[in-house]
């Protein structure tokens, strides 16, 4: 059972990962796990999870109605959606409908089994409780970031997108658009729904009530983008109506930057019964309530107004909002901060905070001062200090981040000095926080090259000497880290240097062999002895302050991870030196060391067996800590993930606590409470619990061998890596993504103990780690993950700053150390002198003499010299080697060595000259490599050009791409028409080719000379302003072939955006590109008359000519652009012949249904300029035939409307024969095909007229379904307008459809016979039997005489002639079924017209709905 508990940061960059319930339960999506949190009381509590989701919950989601409010519904990125029960706390079912990630989910306000989901690739799925099933849409191609369903009308969706549009569909009709909604131009984070059903005006002022909307039959939806507005819509119209700009708000002396949106992620709420006020988030975690009846600054009010801290202090993701049975209204938030807050609705004040973690919980201990002050260390960079005794605010948290800026892996409280908090991160960082006060903490000068693991306060040891001067305590703070090295600070001066331990352990104990690199550390409570844990399993038990090994503990045979002595406030004496250990093996070792620490020996001890044993875990120990309330009971933790207390005098297990998920890597005893006990792990969580309320006494049995294979494997990956070198560190801000997850096995060298088993680690789901308030290092990804506990090493460096100035490094150590022996020795070396002056009677400068050579003559000297060569090459200082042989004058030799020992430097460098010029180039050869391996290429470059190796510099520079340090030394040393200089510019073009980094790589081909290279990669970018450069560079350049591609590219974009005077622009540097002009003119009227004309949607136009704009209906477009070719192109007779043969040239595809509409009318305005060009050189053939396939283009691709327009537009009379009112002409058809195409064009003329008679018959109104209408002029009979419908009655056509018809009928049935072949082939593979009365034989038969049928009738098609083919007319039993159901209506025609459409019908309408639909006719 479980008291208290800090959960797992809420995931961010979710558009609904939280939500509560009716009852007050609120549930948060944390990781791959849902939080359940009871908000009902006036504090909160976490009630329990819901686990399962293998991947990042990415939405959360109650269900609202009675008698189902406690079941809820998940979505996760792996693509599942999970059905919960929440009183249980089990799962329902599961559904896996989506193929990616799932963005955004919500359980239908109205109905009770509806839920709605979308994912990342734009897929809506709805799923339905009551039975299970699921049905999916594809409304837009667009990636979701938010949904939300309707209040008031079941089926009824707003969708949000990335791109910034909300579409609203109804899912009753296979989700239908109803409405796109466009306004933002950026994300849609969040969108609520009015909680009234109706639309009222929002605005209180007569003059505002034009913006408003009043009345109608939709509802309100309100949306927030991270183009920082709410937008409020109306559905009724598909429209807004209002727009709200977030207030840049101050806080802390600093104002935010608007410009910068990756800061920004704008929720909204509407909270239910109140329909006129609209929660919203702001900039920096503020929420504000807007008054949507009130304008100006009044309309806004901030909330957490009277008192400083109550707002977020970072970006809220999700807010909902309750009702409780005592009448409070409480709206939840969860933020970037890592807080999860509760306000009052009606005072706008928080009633309560709950801090949560967003990464491992690396170390948590109780203040032996601070009574129930908890310190947290966290892997989000922080420390949090918990009061946890305080009875007003149960989660009376605070966090600490200054100074930190990585995982926080050790605590330690100092023992008598309150507040004051030792700190160790993952980069090797120590320091020492007040956390009392608001300074930053202090950091030492020394850091660690790897993680620290483990922070001890304990009593100094040479070479620091504290004592109690001054009154100051005698304390050092003792740090251990992954390199194995313990270090000591001195707490008062951390700027100075820290010791090594290992030092005074080496000289005391007269060690002369390597240390064991060092794990942990303990010291006992009373000071007097401390143990040291080794990475080889041995505990080394030393006494202080001199650290005298007492004994050496042979007992683990793996890395120690954990020590602790028994505390030395009970009664029982031989209690007092009990230490417990634990090891990457499973065991707990307890060894008593009273008769050791009594009674110190003369030399150390081996201790080979425990005190006692304790055996159950199944994994290796992270953490232990001994009871302060009893004596020899002890709590520790494990990779198994379960919290075990012992009795460790009865070697027997008292409680087993199982609440986390995952393993568990901290823990402490509660110093009040002799019941309770504090645990922390992988799962971000930290939790209380009571002992005696425990189901479980032991660990849960599992296979303690796979964990050791796992182990094992995680050790021989952790060597691969030492070997391999630093890896560099996992770092504050790893993006998540999908990085592969490290491995890191024990707690050694590399980092302690975290294997890589599922550890998907830290920053979380959520998360990017957490830095200072209104810093500008978040990251906006949807989500972040970083792997493993201890992360791999970090990179070897020390940070010195701030060091106090270090004495230098003697050239003769070993003379200078014999002269602080003691006094009577160094006297005894004056006579030693004296005699070697006189009778030669010893060697002075070796031996036990070496001192002395510096005293005699010049020979000796070089002996000592030699002495201390010898010693300067074991320690590895190669420099004082090189110095000592230059000062014995072996110049060469010092160079030699440096050259091998890689040693080499400016001083050495600038003395070779005095050696000779060979041995001067040599050197400066053998320094430009030793740079390089350092990675130093300009400074090794230039000591080449030192030595006239001018061509060995640049291709130096040139191989570490420095290719602009290359170019310049090449141009500023050799001549202007260097080869090498034009291979520069093109390798580095070549390079930034490659990187993206076109217009730089345009420069290098211009420099060397290769401009049509320059214009076609600053081409490749694709967008107007590259292709508009490029085209002028290529123009410039001389290359008029490319420049006309260009200018052509460029002018079909701007086109396709709509901007004509900037696509004419561009079209007009080129003289030869008039053609393309007179195209882009001829689209721009066809655009702007058929906009006139509302058959096409309405678009926006970036730019428009004066002569564009919509003329006189009556005249003809042929006119219009005759006229504007004239008057703004000047285009004659004479060129017109050469004008249409360049346009002929051009591509012109055949046209695709579905074909976009801008595509469809470039193609169809290209074929309406080859139609005014053969106009102008009187070839009525190309003429009708060029209308024709311009108004073929957009019939083709389902553009019905739109053809029907330029039919209109082309013909005002309907006649095709005589055409252009303004400039009269009657057309001659010599060519069949040309007479083919005029009565193809003439037909589709009078079927569009057909049409609009139907539909003005049957619609009693003007307006006219799909956007056509009927002027006055047309509203007589068929016959009024002149125009004789016998043409759509053509037997031949009529014929050869039938035909086509039969064709493609017997083709459908051929595949689906195929499919079905082809399915009852793999059944019976499957079933291994052949069975001879298969339906395969049946079909066999059936497709055979389907395939004859389709024979004869390719063959009737062939022998048809191609121009009934090439130039169809339209559906003639179709025209038939329209005409006789106009003859039933006020329309007459002629009784033979009418008999010969009965007699088309009955012997070419043999379909089933043509024969159902003509039953009434043909009676």
């Amino acid at each position: 059972m479980r008291e208290r508990s800090l959960p797992a940061s809420p995931n961010w960059y979710c558009s609904r990962c939280s939500d509560v319930s009716s009852s007050g339960l609120l549930g948060v999506g944390a990781k791959n796990i849902i939080y359940l949190i009871d908000v009902s009381v006036s504090s909160c509590r976490v009630a329990g999870e819901l686990v399962g989701h293998k991947d990042l919950v990415s939405g959360f989601s109650f269900c609202q109605h009675a008698g189902q409010s406690h079941i809820c519904v998940s979505s996760s990125s792996d693509g599942s959606v999970r059905f919960w029960d929440s009183s249980s706390k089990t799962l329902i079912r599961e559904h896996t409908a989506h193929q990616s990630s799932v963005s955004a989910l919500h359980w239908s306000p109205v109905d009770k089994n509806l839920v709605v989901s979308g994912d990342e690739k734009g897929v809506v799925v709805c799923h339905w409780y009551h039975t299970g099933d699921t049905t999916s849409f594809f409304p837009e191609p667009r990636t979701i970031f938010c949904l939300t369903c309707s209040p008031h009308t079941w089926n009824y969706v707003a969708v949000g997108y990335k791109d910034g549009m909300i579409v609203l569909i109804d899912v009753s009709k296979k989700g239908e658009v109803i409405h796109r909604l466009r306004g933002h131009d950026d994300e849609i984070h969040a969108l609520a729904w009015s909680p009234l059903a109706h639309e009222d005006a929002l605005y209180t002022r007569p003059e505002d009530a034009t913006n408003g909307v009043s009345g109608g039959g939709g509802c309100y939806l309100a949306s927030g983008s991270k183009d920082q507005t709410v937008r409020l819509w109306s559905t009724a119209k598909g429209k807004g109506v209002m727009t709200l700009k977030l207030p840049y708000l101050k806080r802390r002396g600093t104002a935010v930057d608007p410009g910068v949106k990756e800061r920004l992620w704008l929720s909204v709420h509407w909270p239910k019964g109140r329909p006129t006020q609209l929660v919203s988030s702001c900039f920096s975690g503020e929420l504000v309530m807007w008054d949507l009846t009130k304008t100006g600054k009044q309309r806004w009010t901030l909330f957490g107004t009277s008192s400083e801290g109550q707002n977020h202090s970072r970006i809220v993701f999700n807010m909902s909002s309750v009702h409780l049975q005592d009448g409070r209204e409480l709206l939840i938030s969860t933020s970037m901060d890592r807080e999860v807050k509760c306000w009052d609705l009606a005072s706008l004040e928080c009633c309560w905070t709950l801090p949560t973690l967003g990464g491992f919980v690396y170390a948590l201990t109780f203040s032996p001062v601070g009574t129930g002050c908890l310190a947290l260390g966290v892997g989000d960079n922080m420390i949090r200090v918990w009061n946890t005794l305080t009875t007003q605010n149960k989660y009376d948290v605070r966090s600490f981040w200054q100074g930190i800026k990585s995982k926080v892996t050790a605590l330690a409280w100092h023992p008598t000095k309150e507040g004051s908090l030792s700190f160790g991160t993952d980069d090797g960082k120590v320091g020492i926080y007040d956390v009392f006060s608001n300074k930053p903490p202090q950091i030492s000068s020394s850091y660690h090259r790897k993680t620290v693991y483990t922070l001890a306060w304990g009593p100094p040891v040479p070479p620091m000497s504290f004592g109690t001067a001054g009154g100051k305590p005698s304390f050092s703070l003792y740090s251990c880290a992954g390199e194995g090295v313990i270090l000591q600070h001195d707490p008062y001066k951390l700027n100075g240097e820290a010791s090594d331990i290992d030092k005074l352990i080496r000289d005391t104990n007269d060690i002369k062999h390597k240390l064991s690199p060092h794990t942990d550390l303990s010291w006992k409570p009373d000071g007097k002895v401390v143990a040291i844990g080794n990475e080889d399993g041995c505990i080394d038990v030393y006494q202080a302050p001199s650290l005298k090994l007492l004994c050496s503990i042979q007992q683990h045979h793996k890395i120690i991870n954990t020590l602790r002595w028994h505390h030395d406030h009970s009664s029982a004496l031989e209690l007092h030196c009990l230490l417990a250990s634990g090891s990457s093996n499973a065991i707990v070792y307890v060894h008593d060391l009273r008769s050791v620490i009594e009674n110190p020996p003369e030399s150390p001890v081996v201790l080979t067996e425990p005190y006692r044993r304790l055996c159950g875990h199944t994994a290796k120990i992270t953490s232990m800590a001994w009871s302060p309330h009893h004596n020899a009971r002890l709590v520790t933790v494990s990779y198994d993930g379960t919290a075990q207390v012992w009795d460790v005098l009865e070697e027997a297990a008292v409680s087993n606590y199982r609440g986390h998920v995952g393993y568990l890597l901290c823990v402490d005893w509660s110093p009040v409470d002799p019941d309770v006990i504090w645990t922390g792990g992988k799962d971000f969580t930290l939790q209380e619990w009571s002992v005696s309320k425990q189901e479980f006494t032991k660990p849960p049995k599992g296979n303690a061998r796979t964990v050791t294979k796992k182990m094992k494997a995680n050790t021989k990956q952790k060597k691969k890596n030492k070997k391999a070198g630093p890896s560099g560190a996992e770092g504050a801000a790893q993006p998540e993504v999908n990085g592969a997850p490290v491995t890191i096995g024990e707690r050694a060298v590399t980092g302690q103990g975290v294997s890589g088993e599922d550890d998907e680690d830290e920053a979380s789901s959520t998360s990017s780690p957490a830095p200072s308030p209104g810093s500008s290092s978040e990251n906006s990804s949807c989500h972040f993950k970083i792997f493993c506990y201890f992360c791999v090493e970090a990179p070897n460096i020390f940070y010195l700053t701030g060091l106090k100035k270090k004495k230098p490094r003697s050239m003769l150590p070993l003379s200078t150390s014999m002269d602080h022996r003691p006094k009577d020795e160094l006297l005894q070396d004056c006579i030693t002198l004296a005699s070697v002056r006189h009778d030669n009677s010893c060697v002075p400068g070796q031996g036990d003499h070496i001192h002395l050579g510096l005293f005699a003559d010049r020979q000796a000297l070089y002996r000592m010299f030699d002495a201390e060569e010898e010693g300067h090459v074991e320690a590895g200082h190669f420099d004082s080697v090189v110095y000592l042989r230059l000062w014995s004058g072996d110049l060469e030799g010092a160079l030699q060595l440096a050259t091998e020992k890689g040693e080499l430097n400016d001083h050495l460098l600038s003395i070779a000259p005095m050696a000779g010029f060979v041995v001067w180039s040599r050197t400066v050869e053998a320094f430009v490599k030793q740079l390089c391996l350092q990675e130093q290429y300009l400074k090794a470059a230039s000591h080449l050009l030192s030595i006239n190796k001018l061509y060995e510099a640049v291709d130096l520079l040139r191989s570490h791409k420095l290719y602009r340090e290359a170019i310049a030394l090449v141009k500023a040393r050799l001549p202007a028409d260097e080869p090498l200089l034009k291979e520069l510019y093109t390798c580095w073009a070549a390079v930034l080719e490659k990187d993206g980094h076109f217009s730089a790589a345009a420069k290098c081909y211009l420099a060397a000379d290769a401009s049509f290279d320059a214009a076609k990669v600053i081409a490749r970018k694709n967008d107007v302003l590259s292709l508009r450069t490029a085209a002028s560079l290529a123009r410039i350049s001389g290359d008029s072939s490319l420049a006309q591609s260009l200018s052509l590219r460029c002018a079909k974009d701007l086109a396709a955006a709509r901007d004509w005077v900037g696509a004419q622009e561009v079209l007009s540097l080129q003289d030869s590109l008039l053609v393309h002009r007179l195209h882009l003119c001829v689209a721009e009227l066809l655009s702007e008359m058929l906009g006139d004309s509302e058959v096409s949607p309405a678009a926006s136009c970036a730019s428009r000519h004066p002569w564009a704009s919509p003329g006189e209906r009556h005249i003809s477009i042929m006119d219009r652009v005759r006229d504007v070719w004239e008057e703004q192109f000047a285009v004659s007779h004479q060129s017109v012949g050469a004008l249409l043969q360049e346009l002929k040239s051009a591509e012109s595809p055949m046209p695709t249904a579905n074909s976009p509409l801008r595509q469809v009318l470039l193609h169809s305005s290209l074929h309406l300029t080859c139609a005014v060009l053969s106009w102008l050189l009187a070839d009525d053939d190309q003429l009708v035939t060029e209308l024709w396939h311009a108004v073929a283009w957009p019939r083709e691709a389902g553009h019905f409307c739109v053809s029907a327009e330029l039919c209109r537009l082309l013909f005002p009379d309907g006649d095709v024969s005589v055409s252009f009112r303004k400039h009269p002409k009657v057309l001659h058809h010599t060519e069949e095909a040309a007479k083919a195409a005029a009565s193809s064009l003439q037909a589709f003329v009078l079927y569009h007229r057909l049409y609009e008679c139907w539909w003005r018959t049957s619609g009693g109104s003007q307006e006219i379904q799909n956007g056509l209408s009927l002027s006055l002029a047309d509203s007589g009979s068929f016959h009024k307008l002149g125009l004789d419908p016998s043409l759509l009655l053509c037997e031949p056509h009529a014929a050869c459809q039938a035909t086509q018809r039969a064709v493609r009928q017997i083709q459908q049935q051929l595949a689906a016979m195929v499919q079905q072949h082809s399915q009852t082939q793999g059944g019976q593979l499957d079933s291994g039997e052949k069975r001879d009365d298969s339906p395969a034989v049946i079909s066999t038969t059936r497709g055979s005489s389907d395939s004859q049928d389709s024979a004869e009738h390719q063959k009737e098609l062939a022998e048809l002639p191609n121009t009934l083919k090439v130039y169809p007319h339209p559906d003639v039993v179709e025209c038939c079924l329209v005409l006789l159901h106009l003859s039933k209506s006020s329309m007459s025609f002629s009784d033979s017209l009418l008999q010969e459409a009965k007699d088309l019908l009955r012997k070419y309408g043999t379909s089933p709905s043509v024969l159902k639909a003509s039953q009434r006719f043909l009676i």
